[in-house]
């Protein structure tokens, strides 16, 4: 591509740019009217829960530090490592560290669905309340929705 025609594209791309604002209107009723970005609470809510589910099943079944606990409180795969290594066996001390590292991991998945279950519980109820908020903020005082031309003359 030449230089002029280089200039002749930005200046017909300068040309067609149109800047404006648009903003959606909130419709009487609960929740708004439809948005970009929109999220909705039982989605939220699925998750959530999953994520809740999710976290009580690695809690039983991934516990493999504390299964078959003894008197002591150790589990059958702790015992093993404890008799692996009385017998000599440098397998015994493998053993517990593959045990101590299995049992971080787990923890740390059990966190990660415990943070994702209690964060989306708040993101439900604060999006609903930010919504509840936003509309409210959006109205005159009869309760009637103030007019898009009414808020632009607030961003001059």
């Amino acid at each position: 591509m030449v230089w002029d025609e280089w200039e002749k594209a930005k200046v017909d791309v300068a040309g067609a740019r149109q800047v404006s604002m648009r903003l959606n209107q909130v419709t009487s009723g609960p929740g708004g009217g439809q948005a970009d970005l929109v999220v909705h609470q039982d989605d939220l809510g699925a998750v959530g829960h999953e994520a809740f589910l999710l976290h009580g099943r690695l809690q039983q079944q991934a516990d493999i530090a504390g299964a078959g606990a003894d008197g002591s409180g150790n589990g059958s795969t702790m015992q093993a490592a404890a008799s692996l290594k009385a017998a000599g066996f440098s397998l015994g001390g493998e053993l517990e560290t593959t045990v101590s590292v299995w049992t971080s991991q787990v923890k740390t998945v059990l966190q990660a669905c415990a943070h994702i279950s209690n964060h989306l519980d708040y993101s439900k109820k604060a999006h609903a309340a930010d919504d509840e908020d936003i509309a409210a903020s959006l109205r005159n005082r009869d309760g009637s929705a103030v007019s898009v031309s009414r808020i632009d003359e607030y961003l001059k």
